[in-house]
């Protein structure tokens, strides 16, 4: 019996090489893999922070006419940029608080 494991042994490293040995030839003229995955991921990542920003602002404005009903809302300052931005039309923000 073991004789016998010791050749189905044998027989599957080797026959493990020569598989290896082929597919690593064959290994140039595959077709290469799908980007198709990665795209859907960066879309989906994409459309969900601009879902957000759009929520995100909907609350400010919401909030914003609670606290003064009738007047215009002004530009939301953004959230995760402390550094200088200009506005090309519209009010000057007042300065962070």
């Amino acid at each position: 019996m073991a004789s016998y494991l010791w050749r189905k042994y044998a027989d599957y490293v080797y026959n493990k090489w020569e598989r290896t040995f082929l597919w690593d030839m064959l290994e140039p003229y595959r077709r290469p893999k799908s980007f198709t995955p990665l795209v859907t991921i960066y879309v989906a990542a994409f459309y969900t922070g601009v879902i957000g920003a759009a929520i995100t602002e909907q609350l400010y404005k919401e909030k914003y006419w609670e606290d003064h009903p009738g007047e215009a809302v002004p530009l939301m300052k953004p959230k995760f940029y402390g550094g200088p931005w200009k506005v090309l039309k519209g009010d000057v923000l007042p300065p962070n608080e």
